[in-house]
């Protein structure tokens, strides 16, 4: 189920029977504190897709390992960043190639917080480019109610925290720094904030939370939940119709046109 492993000739049938869809994870190249590896969001996005494409037959196609970090600041190395407009035109490049291979429903699933606002605008592109293609972006850590709790739970501005440290041990091990885990907590300081304030000046560490309070096991549950709700998702999502027919570039016609207006209560 990777778009990168099937063939030209192969593709048309394999869209055929997942309703014409494709899965594309959109992750980060960014710090993650000092006890995790810097791709920790592209790892959970692409591990993520995988097991989902496999259970669900929508095929993958190949994940976006940068996003927008701007937030992350050039404090601490590792971060490598792209700019909203930049992550915008990638992505809509990439969903109108994807159209002209024969999506016509795309399930951009997202790793990163701060990459949610340029994906959505270019779903916004796409979907005013193309009157037959629908478009989703679905974050990782807000796929249903028990996923949101338990990334929020030790901190609402959470980064690299109890969540995300507890599936690195479950997922990929060879991402966490065992040693120095029970040193990384940091408080959530963002409490009453009305600015959004780059992460320089909201961490000591580019840690929020407390990983420190971590283990595989949380992160097992955590990551089975994310693979049964996102994979619930896209199942509907494949049979999903829009709720009324009616073409992006037509006009109101002419015998609704000219129906009265109504009167200016003032």
């Amino acid at each position: 189920m990777l778009w990168s492993h099937l063939t030209w000739t192969e593709l048309p049938d394999v869209l055929q029977r997942a309703g014409h869809a494709a899965i594309l994870p959109v992750g980060a190249t960014e710090q993650h504190g000092p006890h995790l590896g810097c791709g920790v969001d592209s790892v959970i996005a692409e591990r993520l897709c995988a097991r989902v494409a496999q259970a669900t037959g929508v095929p993958m196609l190949p994940t976006l390992p940068y996003g927008c970090s701007l937030g992350h600041s050039r404090r601490w190395p590792g971060t490598i960043s792209v700019t909203p407009l930049l992550l915008i035109e990638f992505v809509q490049q990439i969903g109108n190639w994807a159209y002209h291979s024969g999506v016509r429903r795309l399930f951009i699933v997202n790793g990163h917080v701060t990459n949610a606002a340029p994906l959505r605008c270019a779903l916004e592109m796409l979907r005013s480019t193309h009157d037959d293609l629908m478009i989703a972006v679905l974050n990782t850590a807000t796929l249903s109610e028990r996923v949101r709790e338990s990334h929020a739970a030790d901190a609402a501005d959470w980064h690299a925290n109890d969540a995300e440290t507890s599936l690195m041990m479950a997922i990929a091990p060879q991402l966490l720094r065992a040693d120095r885990v029970q040193q990384a907590d940091d408080p959530d300081r963002t409490a009453g904030c009305v600015f959004a304030h780059p992460v320089n000046r909201t961490s000591a560490n580019g840690v929020t939370g407390t990983p420190s309070h971590a283990t595989a096991a949380k992160g097992e549950r955590l990551f089975e939940w994310m693979v049964d709700d996102l994979s619930e998702l896209v199942r509907s999502g494949c049979v999903e119709t829009a709720p009324l027919e009616a073409s992006y570039f037509a006009r109101v016609p002419a015998d609704v046109q000219s129906l009265p207006r109504m009167k200016d209560p003032l």
